[in-house]
Parts: C-alpha cells; sequence; structure tokens
C-alpha cells in the first residue's frame, strides 16, 4: 500500500518572531500518525501572499495532503483566505450555513453580527466549507490534482475540535491509508554511538516495514521502532517480537517501555519492591528531590532529603565527620559515601543517594575541575560510589547529575534483584 504523506504549514508572523509557540503542529502530527498519514514537513511562512503561495508549490511537490492553519481571522493581516481564492482560481461566494454558524455564535455572546464577521462567511467558491462550532473562521477543503488542502484555524481549540469531527475522518476515508504503529523503549546510560553499534546487526535485518529511529535526549536515549502495514493484528505481533530481542540484546539499558520518565520508571519499581529512599545533596542543590517529587504518588516511597550546600551542614544535619571533610574534601568518595549512609539513617528508610561536587561554571580546582561530581547510593548491604566528569555548564552538570544518581539506583536494585 502506497504511503501517504501530508505537509503542515503555519501561517502567521507570531510565530516566526517567537511570541507563540506552535503547539498545533505536534499534536496534529501525532493525530494524523494514528490514521496512517506520515508527516513529511512542517513549514512556517509570514502573513505575506508570496510566502504562502511559495510555501504551497513547494509542498504539493513532496506531500498528498497540504494542512495550513492560521490567518483566518477578520483582520487585514489575514490573508489566507484571499490568497488560496486566487491560488485554486475562484471567488469568495457566501456560505449560507457558515454565515448562520457564526451568527448563531454572535448571538449566543451577546454581541450583535459586525461586517468584519460577516465577511468571514465569504469562501472561496471551489472549496467545501468545513464547519467551525466553536470560532468564526471556517475551515476549507480542497481537492485539485489528486491531492487534499486543509485550511483551518490557528487557534488550538478550534482547530482540534475541527480536525477531530471532520478532517481526520474526512482524510481517512479519501486516502486509504496503512496503519501506522510506533513502539518507543527508553534507554539510560549508554551514548547513541555505542547503542547504534550494539544494535547494528538487529536493526540490519529488520524487515523492511519495519524502521528503528534513534532520539537522543539529556542523559539517555528513545527507540522508537515504527511499523506500516495493512494488518494492524499481525503488524503489532511483528513490533512485539522485535521490542522482546531488544529487550535480550540491551537489557541493563532498557528502563521502560513507552513514553515514561526515568524518574516514574524508577518510582514504579519502588512502589512494587515497597522501598523508601532519601537524598542528600549538595551540588545538585534539591533538583534531584525535585525529580523525584515530580511523580505523582512519590510520597509512597520518598521520605524526604537534606540540601547539605555548605560543610557545616554535612556536619550537623547528616553527621558527616569532621576529619572526612579535613583530609578528604567535601568533593570526595568519603564524603560522599557518608552523606548516602547517613541520611539513609537518619530519615529512616531503606535507600540513602547523595550528591557532592563543582557544579561551576567557576569552583575548580587542578585536583577537581569544575565538573567533577561524587555521587552514592548505600542500602542495608553497603554503599558504593561513582565518580563522574562532566563540563563547565552548571545547569547541565546538576541535570546529568540527578539523572546519574537516579540510574544508579535502577541498577543497584537490579542488581539485587539478578543477584
Amino acid at each position: 500500500m502506497k504511503a501517504v504523506y501530508a505537509e503542515i504549514i503555519t501561517i502567521g508572523d507570531e510565530i516566526l518572531y517567537g511570541q507563540i509557540v506552535d503547539t498545533n503542529s505536534a499534536w496534529m502530527g501525532t493525530e494524523l500518525t494514528k490514521i496512517g498519514i506520515r508527516v513529511k514537513q512542517i513549514t512556517s511562512v509570514s502573513d505575506e501572499a508570496s510566502h504562502i503561495v511559495e510555501a504551497l508549490d513547494n509542498a504539493k511537490t513532496r506531500a498528498d495532503i497540504i494542512l495550513l492553519t492560521g490567518g483566518l481571522g477578520p483582520t487585514k493581516d489575514d490573508l489566507t483566505k484571499d490568497v488560496l481564492a486566487d491560488y485554486f482560481h475562484t471567488e469568495l461566494k457566501l456560505d449560507e450555513q457558515s454565515l448562520a454558524d457564526i451568527t448563531e455564535l454572535f448571538k449566543n455572546r451577546g454581541y450583535g453580527l459586525t461586517e468584519l464577521n460577516r465577511q468571514q462567511a465569504f469562501l472561496p467558491a471551489s472549496c467545501k466549507p468545513v464547519r467551525n462550532v466553536l470560532g468564526t473562521a471556517p475551515g476549507m477543503w480542497f481537492e485539485d490534482g489528486g491531492k487534499v488542502y486543509v485550511s483551518m484555524p490557528g487557534v488550538p481549540f478550534e482547530m482540534k475540535r475541527m480536525m477531530t469531527d471532520i478532517v481526520l475522518p474526512q482524510l481517512k476515508a479519501f486516502f486509504k491509508t496503512p496503519h501506522i504503529i510506533h513502539k518507543v523503549i527508553q534507554t539510560v546510560g549508554i551514548p547513541e554511538s555505542m547503542l547504534a553499534d550494539t544494535l547494528d546487526e538487529w536493526e540490519t535485518n529488520l524487515p523492511q516495514h519495519l524502521k528503528l529511529a534513534y532520539l537522543p535526549h539529556l542523559g539517555g536515549v528513545r527507540l522508537r521502532l515504527t511499523g506500516t502495514g495493512i494488518d494492524a493484528a499481525k503488524l503489532e505481533r511483528e513490533l512485539e517480537a522485535e521490542v522482546s530481542k531488544l529487550d535480550q540484546l540491551i537489557p541493563k539499558y532498557i528502563f521502560a517501555h513507552g513514553e515514561v520518565v526515568l524518574e516514574e520508571a524508577l518510582g514504579q519499581l519502588l512502589k512494587e519492591r515497597g522501598l523508601t529512599i532519601a537524598a542528600a545533596e549538595s551540588c545538585t542543590g534539591g533538583y534531584l528531590a525535585h525529580r523525584i517529587t515530580s511523580v505523582p504518588g512519590s510520597s509512597a516511597y520518598f521520605m524526604g532529603g537534606v540540601v547539605a550546600y555548605d560543610n557545616k551542614v554535612k556536619m550537623q544535619l547528616l553527621g558527616v565527620k569532621p576529619e572526612t571533610l579535613q583530609q578528604h574534601g567535601a568533593v570526595s568518595e568519603a564524603t560522599v559515601l557518608e552523606m548516602a549512609q547517613n541520611v539513609r539513617q537518619k530519615l529512616g528508610t531503606d535507600i540513602g543517594v547523595a550528591t557532592s561536587g563543582i557544579a561551576g561554571p567557576d569552583g575548580g580546582t587542578p585536583d577537581k575541575p569544575v565538573g567533577t561530581i561524587w555521587i552514592a547510593y548505600a542500602d542495608q548491604h553497603g554503599a558504593k560510589a561513582k565518580l563522574l566528569q562532566y563540563n563547565k555548564n552548571r545547569q547541565l552538570n546538576i541535570e546529568y547529575t540527578a539523572l546519574a544518581v537516579l540510574n544508579l539506583v535502577r541498577q543497584s536494585l537490579n542488581i539485587a534483584v539478578d543477584e
């Protein structure tokens, strides 16, 4: 079955100026994929007729469906409707249903219909009007040369209602689309290049209709396995079989299937095993606790934490020995081990974790440059520490450290099970 491609064109200077964020395209891409339509490109253009025409000309060379949002308001900078009328060599004509919808909308809001809003009911004669039950700008559906063009308002809730009720069902009927199914596998603790090397043979042997994408992000790599076919049940079975192979190939790096973040997966693991955790933080300044408690229900396993930024706090609240700090310094294996062990004891938890380092951008020494960070994990069986070497970017150092601690806990719990 032939693949069906769409291009999304967003219209508006406000997007290009950065005054608003284009959330429409991401939502549309997700919904189009659900009905077997692939987005080929997303383009943003200004409120200028020549730019809109150029975008249309380019889009029709690579896509079967061109979806436009924006530029349908009643003001002078809203050009989309006039541009489309010229583009399809047609004239504007009053659409009685659209006029009735706009009139009713204003009546319900307690306003009289203005002439500017009445003009919104004039649509290109060659289009099929797409009703807008939430706003004053009707959508427009054009068919030309086997391609479909749909223009919709840029207001998100209006566009989404229009897409859900009318556009998506009609696109599904117009183009007999294949099924597109995604499987997401979350990995942590392995760089993208090493992951690709490890999976090279498996990826090479994938069936042609299954494709793998590497989606790196801070601290991990999302693997997206995408299948395309006409038999959804068969496709689902094929994808699950390949995911099972991945589980065997890289078990120690996979922390979840689906759109799950590391702290969420770890929280589920702690709840399943009935374990509690506490944190002693220096260089991360509470960010680790923030990540853990960002998960709903984290009170079931996170008991609390201590931000021991100053050495006095490390000694007075956490009980780190003065001689440990004097002999080894705050950024050291010895100190971070005591922090993890002591926070566990003082808060009465199963697990204690700790961070201490030089986040930067200054404060480093030749022996301990900026980015030198120690993390530790402690439980009833003992404690262990790990040295991290990052860079001079303070925020990145903090975020990487928190992720490293979360992964250290995950690894430690998995090792305990394996043993």
